[in-house]
């Protein structure tokens, strides 16, 4: 199911990357892509598409809810760069708060649409990428996670190597506690993915 996020491709580069692999993810996040060419993106049909092809990915790839909330590490290579983070959940009042900082603004149309999509399938699916200054403490512990076993390791059709790890209960802890002495996150990609789910 790994795809490129929503809003780097077109529609048609969307078509071309999701063709043949009914499971990509592109066809929950960009549904338009199923619809014939030139539909307006914002039509409703593109927002029932959406509900319809979750509900199909979720009978054919049933997601996993977790039993005890988790950080997880992913690892993204390309050739010599690796880009290592940490995939969890922020809360709307550090958004709100200003304590996740923007350095962009925002376009109405594209908040409104991104917020259409959320609530007509009932989930956040765009990730908002967050970016902070280095810390030693989690730096650490995001090291003792990848010393473990992943729990995904795979390479992609576009030749990007994917690695991700699930921290422990410890290690979660010990992320949170790294983190909790951060006063400042910054939105390094998804500001509108942010300001719709705000």
């Amino acid at each position: 199911m790994a795809a490129v996020p929503y809003d780097v491709v077109s529609t048609e580069e969307a078509r071309a990357l999701a063709a043949d692999v009914p499971l990509s993810f592109l066809h929950v996040t960009r549904p338009e892509i199923d619809l014939a060419p030139g539909t307006d993106p914002h039509d409703p049909v593109v927002y029932e598409t959406a509900v319809a092809n979750l509900a199909r990915v979720r009978r054919a790839a049933p997601l996993v809810v977790e039993a005890e909330p988790a950080l997880y590490v992913y690892r993204l290579r390309d050739g010599g760069h690796a880009q290592t983070g940490l995939a969890g959940c922020y809360s709307l009042d550090e958004y709100d708060s200003g304590a996740i900082k923007k350095h962009e603004r925002t376009r109405p149309d594209k908040e409104d649409d991104r917020t259409r999509h959320m609530v007509a399938i009932e989930a956040q699916t765009g990730v908002v990428f967050l970016t902070y200054r280095q810390t030693p403490l989690i730096d650490a512990e995001v090291e003792r996670v990848c010393r473990t076993e992943p729990l995904f390791d795979f390479e992609a059709a576009d030749a990007v190597h994917h690695t991700v790890w699930r921290a422990t209960r410890e290690q979660t802890s010990g992320l949170v506690g790294g983190f909790a002495a951060v006063p400042t996150l910054y939105i390094a990609d998804g500001h509108h993915r942010a300001a719709s789910a705000a």
